[in-house]
């Protein structure tokens, strides 16, 4: 059991690391700390997903001449390779998923700069207690401007 457990010691690391950043997502009120617990969690799951996609003993899915094809062109020959390959698929991907990360990261921390201006703090209770201030003086002035007494 323990040599299963300790053999794949690298999914753990990431996991562990996984479940931090997305601790730090959810309980973090600074909003910039919440951004980069979002962040750590998907550079984790770009990290999990590469480290599936290793195959031991592979190289880079480039058609070596030992594999190449001979006789007729466009003869099929699947499988007598020489070589094992790796698949692309899962590496592509995930540099998708990093620009797109990348991209939400950086539309995060301009709509923070932009919650700063307006309500000069990035505390997310601070940032709701204003709202909740504003809120009970929206309906204070709306009660008084219609001849009801506000409570």
């Amino acid at each position: 059991m323990w040599d299963i457990i300790l053999e794949r010691g690298g999914y753990w690391a990431i996991i562990g690391v996984m479940m931090i950043g997305l601790y730090i997502a959810f309980s973090a009120e600074n909003l910039i700390k919440r951004l980069v617990g979002l962040s750590m969690f998907q550079t984790t799951i770009c990290l999990f997903y590469v480290k599936l996609a290793n195959v031991a003993n592979a190289t880079a899915p480039i058609l070596l001449p030992e594999d190449m094809p001979k006789g007729a062109y466009g003869a099929e020959r699947v499988a007598d390779l020489a070589h094992t390959y790796s698949n692309p698929l899962p590496h592509v991907l995930m540099l998708t998923a990093i620009v797109v990360g990348v991209a939400t990261l950086s539309l995060g921390l301009a709509l923070i700069v932009r919650i700063n201006e307006s309500y000069g703090t990035i505390e997310a209770d601070e940032i709701h207690a204003s709202d909740v201030k504003v809120q009970m003086a929206e309906e204070a002035d709306a009660a008084r401007t219609s001849g009801e007494v506000a409570v």
